[in-house]
């Protein structure tokens, strides 16, 4: 058995206010055995890194449906990195376009599921780090 348990923060970055798919993701890896942090909507950059390091996180969630998603993905990467975190995975969701993946990859974000995705393979990522 693990000594520590996998962490992982799920966070709402920026002003989109939907929050269903974010909230059926983080009760599922819940219910998968994670300990899992939300913080809720319209969350900062800022406040997301800082809670991810308080928390003692390995994964940082994302998930936007608003398109600022190739600002504030990177930005909570760059803030990880400044912060001595960058240990921290950072992995996305939402309403993502196929051809924004390569560029947030680029950047540092780990993985971006979309629409459609099963919680199985969020899981494998989390597992074995194969994803999207």
């Amino acid at each position: 058995m693990p000594s520590k348990k996998t962490r992982i923060l799920i966070a709402k970055p920026g002003l989109d206010g939907h929050d269903r798919g974010a909230k059926f993701i983080a009760r599922t890896l819940r219910d998968e055995g994670y300990e899992v942090i939300y913080t809720g909507i319209r969350q900062t950059p800022e406040a997301i890194v800082q809670t991810a390091i308080q928390e003692d996180v390995d994964f940082v969630g994302l998930s936007l449906l608003s398109g600022a998603h190739n600002e504030l993905f990177p930005r909570v990467v760059d803030l990880l990195k400044e912060n001595g975190a960058e240990d921290i995975k950072v992995i996305g969701g939402g309403i993502i376009p196929e051809e924004d993946i390569p560029l947030l990859k680029e950047k540092g974000v780990q993985a971006v599921f979309g629409p459609g995705t099963s919680t199985e393979q969020i899981v494998e990522f989390i597992e074995h780090g194969s994803g999207r």
